[in-house]
This record gives structure tokens, sequence and C-alpha cells, in this order.
């Protein structure tokens, strides 16, 4: 099981790492290039999905994937047409940060029926979107607000309020091609008051940043939009990961 995975890890003091990859921009032999640079590196996860996909490559994107590592891939769908049974898992999101009820239940509703038939495991999954300075794909397609950036104590009763749902993991995102990441005290406020898996994704393009971000509590740190523009930089990341000690 995928969940039990990120909660023994967290016991463990053992950080993850995941790459992000988008279906409209990574065709199957990119796909593939990718995931075996994933296994060189000892990736963690492969999360595939996007805010808006407009090309109906998801299937094949994941498939590609799994032919080239064993590395477990879970979907992030943007959306209930975003499903694949091939995957390993899916994170099943609710937007917490937000007050779209499309988002918080509406959507979820219509995917619970094809997402039992798929048999894929579900990871329930608080999301929270995190200002990152400017309007991103995630802010507009939700049409939700982020969290402020410096609005530390929103942020963890946010994801307190998430964990006494019965949410098994929370997701703090700045969004693709974040200006900003996340800052430090944000992600050890929220830490600090859960005690479900703790991932955090957005603006991280360096190894120095990616440390930072572990110690100040992300059990899970997520890489997408700086691995697009520099897949090479992957190596550096796996290594800066494997670097942190708790």
């Amino acid at each position: 099981m995928i969940y039990s995975q990120l909660t023994s890890a967290g016991k463990n003091g053992k950080k993850l790492l995941a790459i992000l990859v988008d279906p409209d921009k990574t065709g199957e032999v990119q796909c593939e290039s990718l995931a075996n640079k994933a296994t060189l590196a000892g990736v963690d996860f492969i999360f595939v999905g996007s805010s808006l996909l407009t090309r109906d490559h998801l299937t094949k994107c994941v498939c590609a994937i799994k032919r080239a590592t064993s590395i477990p891939v879970l979907l992030f769908p943007g959306n209930t047409m975003q499903l694949c049974d091939e995957a390993d898992a899916l994170l099943f999101l609710t937007m917490i940060s937000g007050r779209n009820p499309d988002l918080l239940i509406g959507k979820q509703v219509i995917a619970a029926p094809l997402i039992r038939e798929s048999g894929i495991e579900v990871i329930s999954t608080g999301y929270m979107l995190i200002d990152c300075g400017h309007p991103t794909s995630v802010s507009y397609m939700s049409q939700t607000f982020p969290i402020p950036h410096d609005k530390d104590d929103i942020a963890w009763c946010t994801a307190l309020a998430g964990e006494m749902l019965g949410l098994k993991t929370i997701f703090m995102d700045a969004g693709s091609g974040a200006k900003i990441s996340i800052s430090n005290r944000m992600i050890k406020s929220v830490k600090e008051n859960i005690s479900i898996p703790l991932i955090v994704g957005g603006g991280i393009r360096t190894p120095e940043k990616l440390i930072d971000i572990f110690n100040a509590g992300a059990d899970v740190a997520v890489v997408g939009n700086a691995l697009e523009k520099d897949p090479d930089l992957l190596g550096e990341l796996a290594a800066a990961a494997r670097s942190v000690k708790v």
C-alpha cells in the first residue's frame, strides 16, 4: 500500500521525493526517459496530472512510465476526467483552502463510483493552495483564492481541520511555475499542528530549497516545473533529499 509507505517513512525520519509529470507537456518517449532518470536517482514517487489537459494522453503517459520503472505512480488529478486504473494510487483531493463547493465535495461525488470500480488505492488528501506571488492555473481553474503567503495561522488551522475531518494527508501547493515557494515558517507551523503526512510542492528549483523545505517539516517534496526545464537537475535533487537527517 502506498499510504503505508508515506506513514512508515515519516515514522523512520525518511524524507521522500516525488516528481510531477504533466501529460500535456510530456510525450511517451519523454515519460520513459524521465522514469529511467527517476529510477537511477532514487525518486520515491511519480505524480501524474495537471490543472488542465488539452490532449487525451493521461493513460499513455502512465503506461509509458510503468513500462520503464517500478516507482509507484500516483494520480494527481485536476478534474474527474483525469482517472486511470493503470496507476498505483490516487490522491483523492478536496480543496480545503477554497470555498468552491464543487471542489470540496461536488466533483468527488461524481468520481467516487468510477474510482471504486477501478480498484485503485485511494489516499484522501486535503489540498491547500498557497499564494505564490502571481495567479496560477490552479487558482484560475478552481475559482478559489489561495491562502495568503504570510497567514500561517490560517494555513495550520485549515490543515488541522482537514485532519479532524478524516483526511489522510495534507498537500500544500504553491502551484506550477510558482515565483516563490511556500515559506519555511508556514510549513513548520502546519507540520507542528498535524500528525498526518505533509506533502509540499511548488517553486522548488534548487537542492538548497528542497533541503530547506524538508527541514521545515515536509515529509514529501514534489518537483515538476523545474524538471521540465532541466531534467538533469533530478540527480542533484535526489541526492539532496537523501542528505537530510531527521
